[in-house]
């Protein structure tokens, strides 16, 4: 019962993230020790859970699917994406500055935690890293190409698709990337309207990254594990300049309904920003919020003891080292 509290609340706090636009589920997942659980558990569902069930039932499936892991972060996630949407439309539009200077020194300190070199790190891991960086810093770029489909129902299959498969990348946020397709204000509007028909046709679109995304993860954590690290801190890192409480937009578009769509933005200081648009920089109060952060972050991994995002407690397997040989 103690382990489903701590999953639950661990998915309390990812649903949570995944409601901000900049912040990934997946960075909470790996900073509290449990990311390469939730890639494989997810792996699970599928073809393979026939045989399992036929062989042990009910309890068989169960233990296949990892369910005493899987229900309560669902749960948490669930609950918390449901209450938080409420309470992030008010932040997003009140307290940007503090919102965002918490942010970003929660994915600051996890790339600081997450970018420890392990023992069998090699100089061409630097490859990996350089890719995540600049998945993390064009991907939001591609996304308004999405509108190119036409179909409502089809651009949000697609946009299920892409912003699933985001959060479970570190740093990667899939509220940014629905943010930048212009579909961000849609979804949420459906999860607080509980739009049934909408939230039906996203959930397809999810449905379809989770199986897929998390074969190939699992499948890359388990034959290139430091090198997969390496790319998901590049993701981390790639992300931190969306998340820069003193910024200006100077490049957007507009998407459906007259949305607008961020392309491309100005990092200012605080002195700058406050001299730019006329309202305070909150200099103080931003720093503490990323003090917050940052020290929430590092208080986590200290409390999951060992490298982040790792199986710890044995119900799935530990990744092969890089020798290409099979699980």
């Amino acid at each position: 019962m103690k382990r489903q509290l701590s999953v639950f609340l661990k998915g309390a706090g990812m649903g949570a993230a995944d409601a901000v636009p900049g912040v990934s589920g997946g960075t909470i997942a790996f900073v509290t020790g449990i990311y390469e659980e939730l890639i494989h558990t997810i792996k699970q569902f599928g073809p393979a859970a026939i045989p399992a069930w036929r062989r042990g039932g009910l309890r068989g499936l169960s233990v296949h699917l990892n369910l005493a892991f899987a229900l309560p972060l669902l749960l948490g996630i669930g609950i918390s994406l449901v209450s938080v949407a409420h309470l992030v439309v008010w932040l997003l539009e009140d307290y940007p500055l503090l919102l965002n200077g918490f942010f970003f020194g929660l994915v600051a300190a996890s790339a600081l935690v997450v970018g420890r070199h392990p023992a069998d790190w090699k100089p061409w891991h630097l490859l990996p890293l350089a890719v995540g960086l600049l998945l993390a810093h064009g991907l939001p770029n591609l996304m308004p190409m999405i509108h190119l489909l036409g179909s409502p129902s089809l651009m949000l299959v697609v946009a299920g698709t892409i912003a699933i498969s985001a959060l479970l990348l570190p740093g990667v946020s899939g509220s940014f990337l629905l943010l930048s397709m212009g579909l961000y204000g849609t979804v949420m509007q459906g999860i607080r309207s509980f739009d049934l028909t909408l939230l039906g046709t996203f959930a397809a679109g999810c449905l379809i990254g989770l199986f897929g995304f998390s074969r190939l993860l699992s499948w890359l954590l388990r034959h290139y594990h430091a090198a997969t690290l390496q790319l998901l801190v590049g993701f981390i890192v790639g992300s931190l300049p969306v998340l820069w409480p003193w910024r200006e937009l100077v490049r957007y578009q507009l998407g459906p309904e007259g949305r607008m769509i961020p392309l491309d933005y100005r990092y200012l200081t605080p002195g700058h920003y406050a001299d730019l648009t006329g309202e305070p920089g909150m200099l103080l109060p931003v720093m503490v919020t990323m003090l917050v952060g940052a020290a929430l972050v590092l208080m986590l991994d200290r409390h999951a003891g060992d490298t982040p995002g790792k199986v710890t407690d044995g119900s799935h397997p530990p990744p092969d080292k890089e020798d290409g040989s099979n699980a």
